[in-house]
């Protein structure tokens, strides 16, 4: 992956915060500014993944509706297995 060089400015007492919380997770300023970034990213991105598990369970409560209804049809099982599969 490119990395490309940014300057930013923040905080002298931020800074003391950040070399300390790097250095106590012995990675350096510039990866713990990457990593706390990624979390950011990921938190304020929660209803990609949770609109992903919605549209999952919908489906598997899909096909264990019809499992349920119809004793043993060999061919939805094959089905729900696939998409059992798929979802990992």
């Amino acid at each position: 992956m490119e990395s490309k060089r940014i300057q930013i400015r923040i905080p002298a007492r931020l800074l003391d915060q950040i070399d300390s919380l790097a250095q106590e997770n012995e990675i350096n300023r510039s990866q713990f500014i990457q990593n706390c970034i990624q979390v950011y990213i990921m938190e304020r991105e929660p209803h990609c993944l949770q609109e992903k598990l919605r549209v999952g369970y919908q489906i598997m409560a899909d096909l264990n509706l019809k499992l349920a209804e119809e004793d043993n049809d060999d061919g939805l099982l094959e089905h729900y297995e696939r998409q059992l599969a798929e979802a990992e």
